[in-house]
Parts: C-alpha cells; sequence; structure tokens
C-alpha cells in the first residue's frame, strides 16, 4: 500500500474522519521503518501491514490515528544524537509519536543475519520504560528466506528488553515473497504473504482494541528534561 504519510506530514486517518488526540474511541499506531531505499521493501511491508491492522480496528468500531517514522528521513539526526544529548526536532517529534503510542509497526532490513545500525540506534534512543506493555508487531525483509529467523534471534530480544508486548506473530519477507525474481519463476507465495500479513495486523487489532488509550501530552506539553551528570559527560558515560 502507498499514501501513507511521513510523520513529517500529521496523521493518517483510516476507517473514518481524522481525530483529535483524546477522542476515546482512537487508537494511536505508530509505524517505524527501516527501510533504507525509496522505494524501500520494508516500507512497503510496513504499509501492508498497517494496512491489515487499520482494517481490522475500523471493523472494530476503533479509529486508527497512524503516524509514519522513516528512519532514513533522519539518520543524520539519530547518528548525531547518539553521540551529542541534543536532539533535533524531527528526531524528538519522532521518539514522543513512539513513546506515546497505543500499538508500534516496526520493520527492518536484514543485514548480515541481524536488523540494521540504523534501525537498532534509533531505538536505543527510546525510553526504556516508555513502552512498558504496548502491543509490538514485527517485520523485516531480506534477500533470502535463510535470514527469516532474524525476527526471532535478533528483534524479539531487543523488544523484550523494552518489555512490550510482543505479538506472537511477525512477518519476514524475502525478495521472492514479493514476485518474480531475476532468474528465477514467478513465486507461488505471494499470496501466502499476504496471507501472513492480514492474519499478523489481525492479530495486533485484537490487543489493541482490549486495551484502553494511552494517556498523550497535549501539544506544547513539554516532555521532561532529562539532565545528564555533569561527570559523566566529562567521560563517566558510554
Amino acid at each position: 500500500m502507498t499514501g501513507i504519510p511521513d510523520i513529517t506530514g500529521g496523521p493518517a486517518s483510516f476507517g473514518g474522519e481524522a481525530t483529535d488526540p483524546f477522542t476515546p474511541q482512537a487508537r494511536h499506531l505508530v509505524v517505524v521503518s527501516g527501510g533504507l531505499g525509496d522505494p524501500s521493501s520494508s516500507r512497503q511491508l510496513a504499509d501492508r501491514l498497517t494496512t491489515a491492522a487499520t482494517d481490522a480496528l475500523s471493523a472494530d468500531g476503533i479509529v486508527p490515528e497512524v503516524h509514519v517514522v522513516e528512519l532514513r528521513l533522519i539518520a543524520v539526526d539519530i547518528a548525531e544524537a547518539m553521540v551529542n544529548p541534543s536532539r533535533s526536532a524531527a528526531l524528538q517529534s519522532a521518539l514522543d509519536e513512539v513513546e506515546q503510542a497505543d500499538a508500534v509497526i516496526t520493520v527492518s532490513p536484514t543485514f548480515k543475519a541481524g536488523y540494521s545500525g540504523l534501525f537498532k540506534s534509533f531505538w536505543d534512543l527510546v525510553d526504556d520504560d516508555a513502552l512498558r506493555g504496548v502491543p509490538v508487531l514485527l517485520g523485516a525483509t531480506g534477500g533470502t528466506p535463510r535470514h527469516s529467523l532474524m525476527v526471532d534471534s535478533a528483534m524479539r530480544p531487543l523488544f523484550s528488553y523494552l518489555r512490550t508486548r510482543i505479538m506472537p506473530s511477525a512477518v519476514y519477507a524475502a525478495s521472492d515473497d514479493w514476485g518474480e525474481v531475476e532468474g528465477g519463476q514467478a513465486s507461488a507465495r505471494t499470496a501466502p504473504l499476504q496471507s501472513r500479513i492480514e492474519a499478523a495486523g489481525t492479530e495486533l487489532a485484537s490487543v489493541v482494541g482490549r486495551l484502553p488509550a494511552r494517556a498523550r501530552r497535549s501539544s506544547g506539553e513539554a516532555k521532561p528534561l532529562e539532565v545528564i551528570p555533569f561527570d559523566q559527560l566529562l567521560g563517566g558515560g558510554r
């Protein structure tokens, strides 16, 4: 699916008119795509998972508000924040949306059997306690099915550390899941990929629908400033 705006373009509403952040029946889904290209198979998978989840939420009478964070657009900001306590407005906005989300859908490309460094760096900047108990749907893309266990071996431990509520179903999409690949025949797995996407999206929606909406800061309400002790800045920190 295309047409889901990035976070800098504001929220996208599915299944109904846009709502304000305090509408009781609204649920805020944040989509974090670690894709590096444009177009990106990771973004494509993230969009399809989002469509499946929002369709299922809408069918249950819940208004989904979607915010997309495309990490490649704030890659320099993320790198700067890893070595400097200051954060750009775009990066802080992305972190604020993630930390207030009712649910998260996140997808990373696979590099050497693991997630990308950009993907990991972004999640390193998320507060350790901000997503406690928040439903998270995991997805990954790669060139070969041999990397399909990356979701379980790398992504699940990361989000377990953050104490999120990780969905049992995750979706890994290899190159031939999308259709014909060079030197091969048209894939017979395209339909099964969409089936897995719809099942995972429905699973996320069923959990989100049973949970109350999380409290959100009103616009203009600042997040408490994190003060780093001077001795850490001099060398005690990492």
